[in-house]
């Protein structure tokens, strides 16, 4: 019964019409997710339509999977091809060409699968002489307290944004003091002035007007996250601060002779290595303003790996080192700021090596088909 069943299952899932339904379904996701990006942007839509299991929405107050995902829509397609591979073709040398083609097909649908789930995009803006070694992500936050105690040597203690949720209290074994979170913006606008209801007591924020607006997913906007927080040491309330990426000087507190900066600023991801722009060269098309090319010169320095050496970075042509890949992406400040996507994305290769395996695949088909086309003719 057991083996009937299998078979049944089998058979199903190999079959034509499911194919072309996983087919129409991805079509489907396609125009949606395309449509969506005019009002979303292609950043949330991507994330929405494909980078998800389930499509969500709200059905009389109840929020509802109304439609499959890319995720849904291509883990059904790789259960087709897996099983039509290793039940119904025969494994032998004769079809060596065809079980070569849809092996690679099967990596190119993981590799896909991988990259989803686990590329991030971040970005990294330089000027010329600066060095940095971290990128910082344009959607995601994180309050950062810096221990400026010893002049020398400075620790970050980081606690991600999503963290501050108002009235939670929020511990470090690395604070002498806890934070509790009074009130968060997902989304604000901050101007000058003495607010009517004062939301900080200390610092920068006691002269801001602090409002929440309506998230943004547009790409060439950015939601600016802002947060009121209160610090607590020995059941004393040392007063309430306003934390904001907005806001560009650091705010600092002592407590038990300790003194920590602090700040709401965009989450960063750290390099083992660090990079320095040396020099940025921005071309243009003669008699126009139209950028002709952009590329700049970088020097990386890694010491664990005894590495010192420079690259240079220009459109279409990458610098990849250390499972990052560094694409020139932007310029400013006169042509002295250079900005690069930094993408970490471990199966960046599968494509590759998928399109290598189908193509070699293939060749030994349609060879094999020729020369047994050669042999019955002589």
């Amino acid at each position: 019964m057991k083996v009937d069943t299998f078979r049944s299952i089998s058979r199903f899932v190999t079959s034509a019409s499911f194919i072309y339904a996983c087919l129409l379904f991805m079509m489907g996701l396609v125009l949606i997710g395309t449509f969506a990006q005019i009002e979303m942007g292609a950043f949330a839509a991507q994330r929405r339509y494909f980078n998800s299991f389930w499509i969500y929405a709200d059905v009389r107050g109840m929020y509802l999977p109304i439609f499959p995902g890319g995720l849904t829509v291509g883990c059904l397609w790789l259960v087709s091809i897996v099983t039509a591979t290793f039940t119904r073709m025969k494994w032998c040398w004769k079809n060596l060409g065809l079980i070569l083609s849809h092996l690679g097909i099967i990596l190119l649908i993981v590799g896909q699968g991988l990259t989803q789930l686990l590329a991030e995009e971040t970005n990294l803006a330089i000027e010329e002489g600066e060095t940095r070694n971290y990128s910082e992500s344009s959607s995601q936050f994180e309050l950062a307290f810096t221990e400026t105690t010893d002049p020398v040597r400075h620790r970050e203690i980081v606690i991600p944004s999503s963290e501050l949720v108002p009235g939670r209290i929020i511990r470090s074994a690395e604070l002498p003091f806890t934070i509790k979170t009074v009130r968060f913006f997902a989304n604000s606008a901050i101007g000058m002035g003495t607010p009517s209801i004062p939301l900080a007591t200390k610092g920068a924020g006691t002269e801001l007007n602090i409002r929440s607006v309506p998230v943004t997913t547009k790409d060439d906007e950015r939601n600016i996250s802002a947060a009121g927080i209160s610090i607590l040491a020995d059941n004393t309330d040392l007063g309430t601060w306003v934390v904001s990426p907005a806001l560009s000087a650091l705010q600092e507190i002592t407590v038990a002779n300790r003194t920590f900066n602090f700040a709401l600023r965009a989450k960063r991801h750290y390099f083992p290595f660090s990079l320095t722009l040396k020099d940025f060269n921005h071309d243009i098309y003669p008699g126009t303003d139209i950028p002709k090319n952009f590329s700049s010169v970088v020097h990386i320095n890694y010491p664990a790996k005894n590495e010192s050496r420079d690259a240079l970075i220009y459109m279409n042509h990458p610098l990849r080192f250390e499972g990052l890949t560094f694409y020139q992406a932007s310029f400013g400040k006169n042509d002295t700021l250079s900005v690069f996507q930094v993408v970490r994305n471990p199966a960046w290769l599968t494509p590759y090596i998928s399109c290598i395996i189908v193509t070699v695949g293939l060749l030994i088909q349609f060879l094999r088909r020729l020369l047994f086309k050669r042999s019955k003719t002589v």
